[in-house]
């Protein structure tokens, strides 16, 4: 079957249809080839939207969940140090989204002054987001988007030939005066069977505003352990076995979303991540009818605060399974299968962790079609099945189901141009609460299942090196369940969440150069009213126009360097519930410059010198700066580090 590659440089700039890889171009079946495990060799250039790349990643020496999505315009990530940033997918909290990570939902939230997605970039091959409430395929309750990480395989790091090899490597950071170490270690056991193994540390004291101020609060020890088994049964059949554990401890305020103050002192606090995946593949090589792919996986986040109340531990757990197969059916390729997680969450002081529980599962059935209508329409329609159950701390039992249709085009009005349009829905019930608020707040009894609608239309164009797209989306959900500042402290449904917005994106490659812009417009509401960190929090925020840019040049095979740049317009006279405040812009500058010591880039030096004009900025991802609204002094995430080099060194062994 021949298939219409996507450029990963667009991938930011799709809707469904457009989503799905590698589509069917033609309507005729043959015998398919077999799986191949061989390692994919990057593309050399700078991905613009909503597709990360590892290559981008090690060229700028990513550090936590902001430096990997810093070069996409419909994401942001504030919140200063990193385990109080939180990500934001077209304005809404990721807390409406499907996070996974090689296929492991991520749904839990251990504290709500603290982010909830622990990533480390040295893993990762590439990063997907799918914005816009999902397809049939992205899981249950994909209210905003989703957000997959894929992880390395070991074959993404051993070369043609090579049995055994191993990659070490050594981070100084300038401004926080720490330094990260990665040891990776990969080999293959024969044909069929290969591994890889992962250490990573970080240890950074508290780091430096652009007005030259320490940061109370900010600096860090992060461990990483990693190994993943991957092995070829047959020629039709596969299988991956992932382990994770991720750790990040310091001295954090109370509320580390919050800048210290006399309310909010500085107490040690460890964050804990572990994920344990199961992937396996059956693709006979010569039935059309079936490429079945089973997932199952286990991941607990645990948080461990010794304030003033003294040790507390707050934990959530999810088990899951996902199983599906794909039929190709002349023109139509389906996508069918069942999905369900079961999901824990418990807080309770040191030595008494059952204190306060809550348990919920989700069960789910769905069906997707990609249908080549003609030589140039491609249509998706879909359709899921979900029921979820919960088992309240308060005794309460709450029982939601529905249905979730989408319908999408792509029409390729000629070679150059095509054009998108799509209608998704998507319903998700009461869920499992944020750990640290299970002892100080309830679950309305009449709490309804949030339902969210995403109504999108795009365009793409491509000619040579020149890309082109932009989208106008609008997403709506309705009864948006959140905790509302003030009393009572109880999730209620709190009326229609409103995302409306824009994106136009460009790119341009000429032999060893590649330039692009992107804009993105974004306007967020709850029944009208604009979003704050600190009165939404679990919803969404206000954010300014976003830019970002990029220009990459590769001198010779073993010299490159660029430039990114993110520009941010200024929010005035932002509306929050006890006064108006406003969210200054800003613009940030970072450059890199990389290079190959030895062939085979067995020795690779980086340079990445990170907001080169030391500007002083509150991300506008971050909780605003409520300090001049008075009885709210200290109600202010962190400013953003300063100008920071970072000097990287990668031996291969």
């Amino acid at each position: 079957m021949q298939h219409c590659p996507i450029p990963l440089s667009l991938l930011g700039s799709l809707s469904f249809a457009a989503l799905i890889v590698s589509m069917p171009c033609q309507a005729q079946a043959q015998t398919k080839e077999p799986l191949e495990l061989t390692g994919s060799e990057v593309i050399a250039r700078h991905v613009q939207g909503d597709s990360v790349e590892a290559e981008q990643l090690e060229r700028y020496q990513a550090a936590d969940l902001q430096d990997v999505f810093e070069a996409s315009p419909e994401v942001s990530v504030g919140g200063g140090p990193g385990v109080a940033q939180k990500l934001y997918l077209r304005g809404l909290e990721d807390t409406l989204l499907n996070i996974t990570i090689d296929g492991a939902n991520q749904p839990g939230q251990t504290f709500h002054h603290t982010g909830r997605i622990g990533i480390e970039p040295e893993l990762l091959k590439r990063a997907e987001v799918q914005p816009g409430t999902g397809d049939a395929t992205a899981g249950p309750g994909a209210l905003g988007g989703s957000v997959r990480f894929v992880t390395k395989d070991p074959d993404d790091l051993l070369r043609a030939g090579e049995r055994v090899g191993g990659l070490i490597k050594g981070t100084y950071f300038s401004n926080a005066e720490g330094y990260k170490s990665s040891t990776s270690l990969f080999g293959r056991f024969n044909d069929a069977w290969s591994a890889m193994a992962v250490t990573t540390y970080q240890d950074q004291n508290d780091y430096e505003d652009g007005n030259g101020r320490d940061v109370l609060g900010t600096g860090a020890r992060q461990q990483l352990g990693f190994a993943k088994l991957v092995g070829r049964l047959t020629d039709e059949q596969t299988l991956r076995l992932a382990y994770e554990k991720r750790t990040d401890e310091g001295e954090r305020s109370q509320r580390p979303q919050w800048i210290p103050s006399g309310f909010n002192p500085l107490f040690p606090l460890e964050a804990e991540r572990e994920t344990l995946t199961f992937n396996y593949g059956w693709n006979p090589l010569s039935n059309d009818l079936l490429d079945v792919e089973v997932t199952t996986y286990h991941t607990s986040t645990e948080l461990q605060q010794d304030g003033r109340y003294g040790l507390y531990i707050g934990d959530t757990t999810s088990a899951g399974l996902d199983m599906r197969n794909t039929s190709e059916l002349g023109a139509h390729r389906l996508t069918y299968g069942v999905d369900y997680r079961d999901d824990r969450t418990r807080l309770g002081p040191d030595g008494d962790r059952d204190l306060d529980e809550e348990n919920g599962d989700v069960l789910g059935f769905y069906l997707q079609d990609s249908y080549q209508a003609t030589e140039k329409l491609l249509l998706g329609i879909g359709l899921r099945y979900d029921r979820y159950r919960l088992d309240d701390r308060d005794g309460q039992d709450f029982s939601d189901s529905g249905f979730s249709p989408n319908v999408s085009l792509r029409y390729q009005l000629t070679p150059e141009l095509a054009l998108l349009a799509s209608h998704a829905q998507a319903l998700r019930g009461v869920q499992v609460r944020d750990a640290f608020k299970l002892d100080a707040s309830g679950n309305d009894p009449e709490l309804d299942a949030e339902k969210a609608r995403t109504n999108e239309v795009g365009f793409e164009y491509r000619q040579g090196g020149l890309e082109l797209s932009g989208r106008v989306y609008d997403t709506r959900v309705r009864d948006a369940i959140y905790d509302p500042s003030g009393r009572p402290n109880l999730y209620v449904n709190g009326g229609t969440l409103q995302t409306q917005g824009m994106l136009l994106q460009s790119a341009y490659h000429w032999q060893q150069l590649s330039v692009g812009l992107s804009y993105h417009h974004n306007d967020v509401e709850l029944d009208g009213e604009e979003l704050n960190v600190y009165e939404h929090n679990g919803l969404g925020t206000t954010l300014g126009d976003t830019w970002t840019g990029f220009a990459d040049y590769r001198a010779t095979d073993r010299l490159s360097f660029g430039w990114q740049g993110r520009f941010v317009t200024a929010v005035d006279s932002l509306r929050t519930g006890v006064g108006t405040l406003d969210k200054p812009g800003y613009g940030v500058h970072d450059l890199y410059a990389q290079w190959s010591a030895l062939s085979d880039d067995r020795l690779v030096f980086n340079l990445t010198l990170k907001n080169l004009f030391d500007k002083q900025y509150l991300d506008h991802a971050s909780n605003e700066d409520f300090e001049n609204i008075p009885g709210y002094e200290g109600i202010r995430s962190s400013y953003e580090p300063g100008r920071e080099l970072r000097l990287g060194v990668a031996l291969r062994i």
